[in-house]
């Protein structure tokens, strides 16, 4: 018995083609999207704030001063921080709804103890370490009590709103105490004012131990899969609980922020503020299921927000249609961030009818084939 095989031929295993459609043209394109995939978040965060910016320019003349840059990023000096501190919470997968009034109470408490007489750094490390013990607490009812943390930072944002409430007993608590007034929003350091130089070295340290410490790894592996980071051996729960106080200091910061610039402190606020902080975070691509974002996105995300509504309000656009567009921008980002928008965009691009049928076009290479005769 004879056997005779014929096979076609066909590009040799491991060969490449030079021309266009051949193999080698879409791995060259799989490593450098692999290369690049990774930046693309903040590259396209940054695109769309500066097309926001040109937006702003033409949109009214007011909107390239000096004074109101000034005023942008002096409030956006607040979020930010609070948005990196809710960025480690969502990075694990949980929710800090709390941090509005934490900010609330951290006025609270500075302003009363400064009207007391207390010196400003002692108000300072004291406003913080009740600022720590709120993000404590949300800790331990997320953590040791299991609550889901949307319904425990749901809980402690009403039970701290109303302790600083109660607190605060009068109308409002002025602030006179200039040194205080100094070192969170009149002072500069190196040219820049102190709000914008305390979010920058916030932003700049998260972004360190984000990505070079193996505190933010944990992090991420918890987000990703929380089981399997506790089956490895992760101390998951003292994670989790450092993200909290972390957000309740950072919070804390935020509130001293606050009271600086507004020369008093009241429990009013810091309202809609927790909101403006998740926005921030998912904006800036970070998912709410968490392992996603990283906080120098985040900060660039509040920035988004903050010159959107800016703009708005120099052209006059009243608040419940605000509340409308910043609804629709939060929709957008949470698709996109979160639910998979990129990648349905992807599948339905890739699912166009091909293009590729006119004169030019090259021919799929023949399959080979085996004839086996006897």
């Amino acid at each position: 018995m004879t056997h005779s095989t014929t096979t076609t031929p066909g590009p040799a295993n491991g060969s490449s083609t030079s021309s266009g459609g051949g193999p080698a043209a879409p791995a060259a394109a799989a490593v450098l999207w692999g290369r690049t995939k990774a930046a693309l978040p903040r590259s396209y965060l940054l695109i769309v704030l500066v097309g926001i910016v040109i937006i702003g320019f033409i949109a009214t003349p007011d909107f390239l001063t000096v004074r109101n840059a000034t005023n942008v990023i002096s409030f956006s000096a607040i979020v930010a921080v609070l948005a990196v501190g809710q960025f480690f919470v969502v990075l694990t997968g949980g929710i800090d709804l709390s941090v509005g009034s934490t900010v609330a109470i951290s006025t609270v408490v500075s302003a009363l103890l400064m009207q007391q007489g207390v010196p400003a750094g002692v108000a300072v490390i004291a406003t913080l370490a009740v600022a720590a013990l709120v993000g404590l607490l949300n800790g331990v009812l997320v953590v040791v009590l299991g609550l889901a943390p949307f319904i425990a930072t749901l809980a402690t944002l009403s039970i701290v709103q109303g302790a600083s409430y109660i607190i605060q007993s009068t109308s409002l608590i002025s602030i006179s105490n200039t040194s205080f007034v100094q070192w969170f929003s009149d002072g500069a350091w190196l040219g820049l004012p102190n709000p914008v130089s305390i979010f920058l070295v916030v932003m700049l340290i998260a972004a360190f131990v984000a990505k070079y410490t193996t505190f933010g790894r944990r992090l991420y592996a918890i987000g990703g899969n929380r089981e399997a980071a506790r089956l490895s051996g992760l101390p998951v729960s003292r994670d989790l609980m450092t993200t909290y106080i972390l957000s309740g200091l950072l919070a804390g910061l935020a509130g001293l922020l606050a009271a600086a610039q507004l020369l008093q402190g009241s429990s009013l606020i810091g309202q809609g503020y927790e909101l403006d902080a998740i926005a921030a975070v998912v904006v800036g691509g970070a998912s709410l299921f968490g392992g996603k974002g990283d906080p120098i996105s985040a900060v660039i995300g509040c920035f988004v927000i903050s010159i959107i509504t800016n703009i708005m309000n120099l052209i006059g656009i009243s608040s419940e249609p605000q509340l409308v567009i910043k609804g629709a921008v939060i929709i957008i980002a949470v698709f996109l961030s979160s639910a998979g928008g990129v990648a349905r965009i992807r599948s339905a691009l890739r699912k166009r009818p091909s293009s590729r049928s006119g004169p030019g076009a090259q021919n799929t290479p023949p399959v080979p084939t085996a004839t086996v005769t006897s």
